[in-house]
């Protein structure tokens, strides 16, 4: 028992002569064994408190300054940082190690990590750089090398990327210095897609654009600012090529807007009877009956000045067959039914409009059906949209005095009043019967009045025919004489929009 006893005591005893046995000296700072397992313990004390720190301030301080997730991600880095750096001086001097002790060792660790760990160092000087200059942001979506998706997390060596498909990858960071970086976030987040397509020759290019405009507008996620615009590409092989541009303001969602715009396309231009043709090539027989009489010897001779041929040869006319076509009654379409540009030539002032006139004008607005009895803006709305009507009736009402101001039939406008006085509306819109209203937004309605003056002129003389409404809303004086009315109701408008 004794002998155990002696045993285990010498053993404790060697134990501690090796962990408090000198193995070198930094200065006159002897290190043992002990000594350096206190001071890593220390450091991954440091680490985790800092790291704790600098997630408490991010948590508590930074999200209620309102900073966006990236600037807080980047300040809440380089804080961990600076924590850490400072604690580990701290614990360096108060377990007597001079910081001067370490120069000769950095230089001679500097020159051997310069040669042997460049890669690393460049990470980390790009990732130090991308903390401070940030051009890219957690949070951001980003393109690096074909690489899409959204910044998670940017640490001194990597960045860790979350794709579209959620597969996390981790990027070093030189890549973001030496390779140009698509920043779909950087500053103003909005994005335009394009989505292109082709229509068969012969198709009518204002149906087109109507259709594409028509599809643009009916997906929720496509800005109405910046407008969607449809631009003709060329002349393909078998194909006229348009492209359709929209606008978003949330980049991550492109893939799946692009999807929806597709479906939306594809049905409007089935509804519209416009033809997407497939790569064909047409082939053309000099001597038809040569090869018709090779391939059937005993059939008659093809006529080839209206290209029938006799029945022995089993090929029939098109008047022969089934008998002559009987015509097709023409069945009258209701205006529902009727294309954007046949519905705008009701209208007096752009019946004499050109094709391309027409489509220009179809660019700045969209038409909307409103079913009989439907509110189209109420009184004290914000006005920011001007209407033409194509078909229908709607009626003027006042909501404040409740009295009866107008009825308004086809071919008229409405809404620019408050857009002329940038103030809400004066009075309620109601339809009268289902009614097809051609609607401008405020900021197309500048570039339509730009292209057309003569439609500025025509609001002039419409509301100077609504002077004494206009009086009653302060916009014109009795007592001023330096002009007319509808002088002032023209400088109006090109005080507004410009023009």
């Amino acid at each position: 028992m004794n002998w155990i006893l002696f045993q285990t005591r010498e053993l404790l005893e060697s134990l501690s002569r090796s962990l408090t046995t000198t193995l070198f000296y930094i200065g006159d700072n002897p290190l043992s064994l002990i000594s350096i397992i206190r001071l890593i313990l220390l450091s991954i004390a440091v680490f985790i408190i800092s790291r704790s720190i600098s997630e408490w301030i991010k948590r508590l301080v930074l999200s209620r300054m309102g900073l966006d997730r990236g600037s807080r991600e980047a300040i809440a880095s380089v804080l961990s940082y600076i924590l850490a750096t400072l604690g580990i001086l701290i614990v360096l001097y108060n377990n007597g190690i001079p910081i001067s002790s370490f120069t000769v060792l950095a230089g001679v660790l500097g020159i051997g990590l310069g040669f042997g760990l460049q890669n690393l160092a460049s990470n980390f000087i790009s990732g130090i750089t991308m903390l401070f200059e940030q051009p890219i942001k957690v949070g951001d979506f980003i393109e690096v090398e074909g690489l899409l998706g959204t910044v998670e997390r940017i640490s001194i060596r990597s960045t860790i990327v979350r794709t579209l498909d959620g597969i996390f990858v981790i990027v070093p960071n030189i890549r973001f210095v030496e390779n140009n970086i698509i920043n779909w976030s950087y500053k103003d987040p909005k994005c335009r897609i394009r989505i292109p397509i082709g229509v068969a020759y012969g198709s009518d290019p204002v149906l087109v654009t109507e259709a594409l405009l028509a599809a643009a507008r009916g997906e929720p996620n496509v800005l109405s600012y910046p407008s969607p615009k449809v631009w003709f590409k060329g002349f393909g092989d078998s194909a006229l090529d348009f492209e359709l541009l929209v606008w978003i303001d949330h980049p991550p969602d492109s893939e799946w807007v692009t999807s929806a715009l597709n479906f939306l396309v594809e049905h409007e231009i089935r509804n519209r009877d416009i033809v997407i043709p497939f790569p064909q090539r047409d082939l053309w027989i000099k001597n038809p009956e040569d090869l018709h009489s090779r391939l059937v010897p005993n059939s008659s001779s093809l006529d080839s000045a209206n290209g029938k041929v006799s029945q022995q040869s089993g090929i029939i006319s098109g008047n022969e067959k089934n008998g002559a076509q009987k015509p097709k009654k023409s069945v009258q379409k209701s205006p529902n039914n009727w294309n954007l540009r046949d519905l705008l030539r009701r209208v007096t002032y752009f019946e004499n409009f050109t094709d391309l006139e027409l489509r220009q004008l179809i660019e700045y607005g969209y038409r909307q059906l409103f079913p009989e009895g439907q509110v189209v803006f109420e009184e004290n709305d914000p006005g920011n949209s001007f209407y033409v009507i194509l078909s229908g009736q709607v009626e003027v009402i006042s909501q404040k005095t409740g009295q009866y101001i107008a009825t308004l039939h086809e071919g008229e406008f409405f809404g620019e009043m408050s857009l002329l006085l940038g103030a809400t509306r004066t009075a309620t819109v109601r339809t009268v019967q289902d009614s097809i209203l051609f609607i401008v937004e405020q900021h197309d309605l500048k570039k339509l009045l730009e292209e057309q003056p003569d439609l500025a002129v025509q609001i002039s003389h419409k509301l100077y025919e609504r002077q004494q409404a206009l009086k009653d809303l302060g916009l014109l004086s009795e007592t001023s004489t330096d002009n007319t009315p509808f002088e002032r109701i023209r400088a109006r408008i090109q005080t507004l929009f410009g023009i």
